[in-house]
């Protein structure tokens, strides 16, 4: 048997550079860089844990905004949703922590969750939405591996980005409210509150405590505020569902009680459901315009949240880059197509995985943990199922109000800027439509360099998204003027 050496060794880190650890580590430790990035195995378990519990609501979240009826009628029963949201989750945070390396989880979008409820399936089944993401996912990637990510993130101004990222907020928030029976469609107005201007019924009312619990205990800065206030929500819908207070059908999504055991066998039978083709009268043009909606939708809240949640850990420098910058990238874009094979939309980078690194995680052994989590979840589907879809609704709009911050890097006195950020931000709510929104944003920016002198600022690649939108929005006059039926 050989000795080990006790001395120190020098090994090379992620990002090539080497670094004299102290020897005897533990297997762990080795593989994760433990020491190297000042963490402890107790740190990382700790960070896993939070980051899972600032999260979880996100089983309960995507069902909610995937139970819509797709083109032919059909819908996804909610303990497949669930146990296919869990699972994704758990696949692709478990790949990001082993293989990346770093403390970042990943779960359905929900920008690309609302992108199929709105867009996707009103004019293509399930299956065929399903595919959208595989295409998606597959893009990206080819993005991360030639290096055209960095260079279109590059190319699309700073501004509109983070527009992209409000007019989303308010997107999710909408179909929130909507969701909770909050908003109606209104009788003698587009909307109103309520279904005649005032709240009805039970259910709403528990939406708005659960909604004001939520940022109350966000303001405290209480840890998972999210998953807190819907188990209390959920926990005072059950008792007042016992008690018989609420009519039984006044619950949207049926009545919060459990039916039958806590535990069952999970219910993959979402999983494959995938189509390639056969979309009738969609056309080549609408499907290219909807993989190009979605890979917006995933595209720049992953970049920044990845660039960030590292920055925070210590592990990005200055300039943005960070040890397995390119495997994250990459290992985001699989969960596109991962989250489309599984039946549970798109996957990407949470930014909950703050929350974790807040609680000392430092690699991808939080992940790992985090990621076991959301597998031992898809035991617990029935459990999953009693939290009400109206209390559920709370989330969205919380987590609507979180993307709207990044209002604060826009600078509104410059009409330049402010103009296609507030087009970008108020049309995709208005229109329930993310394309929409991005391509008002995107011709009104290009207009008003012309007008004001200054089309060399513009870029080539802002020039062909420009034409890209323009024909989007014309369209049908376009046909009209070709002869096209």
């Amino acid at each position: 048997m050989t000795q080990q050496s006790l001395e120190p060794t020098t090994v090379a880190d992620d990002a090539g550079e080497g670094t004299r650890v102290p020897a005897g580590r533990s297997w762990l430790d080795r593989y994760f860089h433990m020491s190297r990035r000042g963490s402890t195995l107790a740190r990382e378990v700790r960070g896993g844990v939070t980051t899972f519990m600032a999260m979880a609501y996100i089983l309960l979240l995507n069902p909610l905004i995937l139970s819509g009826k797709d083109v032919a009628g059909a819908t996804l029963g909610q303990q497949a949703l669930i146990t296919a949201t869990a699972f994704a989750a758990a696949l692709t945070t478990l790949l990001m922590g082993f293989f990346g390396k770093v403390p970042l989880a990943l779960a359905a979008g929900l920008s690309v969750s609302g992108v199929l409820a709105s867009q996707v399936v009103p004019v293509m089944t399930w299956p065929q939405a399903m595919g959208m993401c595989v295409m998606y996912g597959v893009v990206i990637m080819l993005l991360v591996v030639t290096g055209l990510r960095e260079m279109i993130m590059n190319a699309i101004p700073l501004a509109l980005k983070h527009a992209i990222t409000m007019g989303i907020g308010l997107f999710v928030a909408l179909i929130g409210f909507y969701k909770a029976g909050f908003v109606h469609r209104g009788e003698a107005t587009p909307v109103s509150l309520g279904p005649a201007g005032e709240l009805a019924g039970w259910p709403v009312l528990l939406f708005a405590l659960t909604l004001l619990a939520i940022f109350m205990l966000q303001a405290r800065g209480v840890p998972g505020a999210i998953l807190i206030g819907i188990l209390g929500g959920t926990v005072l819908a059950v008792l007042l569902n016992t008690l018989d207070v609420i009519d039984p059908k006044q619950w949207a999504g049926g009545a919060p009680e459990l039916h039958g055991s806590a535990v069952s066998m999970p219910d993959f039978s979402l999983f494959g459901h995938v189509e390639f083709g056969g979309w009738g009268e969609v056309g080549a043009m609408t499907v290219g315009m909807i993989v190009f909606t979605l890979v917006l939708a995933g595209f720049f809240d992953a970049m920044a949240t990845i660039i960030g949640v590292g920055t925070e850990a210590k592990l990005a420098d200055d300039k943005g880059r960070m040890p397995g910058l390119s495997k994250a990238l990459f290992i985001d874009g699989a969960g596109g197509a991962i989250g489309g094979v599984s039946g549970a939309s798109g996957q990407t980078v949470f930014v909950e995985s703050a929350t974790g690194v807040g609680e000392g995680a430092r690699t991808g052994l939080s992940s790992v943990v985090t990621g076991l989590f959301f597998a031992a979840c898809l035991f617990f589907t029935p459990l999953t199922a009693i939290v009400p879809g109206e209390v559920a609704a709370a989330a969205l709009v919380v987590i609507g109000g979180m993307m709207m911050t990044n209002a604060r890097h826009v600078d509104w006195a410059d009409r330049a800027t402010a103009i296609p950020v507030f087009l970008t931000v108020v049309i995709m709510p208005f229109t329930y439509s993310i394309t929409a929104g991005v391509a008002a944003g995107v011709i009104s920016y290009t207009a008003i360099k012309v007008a004001q002198g200054k089309a060399r600022e513009i870029g080539a690649f802002m020039w062909g998204l420009t034409a890209i939108f323009f024909v989007y929005y014309a369209l049908n006059p376009i046909e009209s003027w070709l002869g096209v039926h």
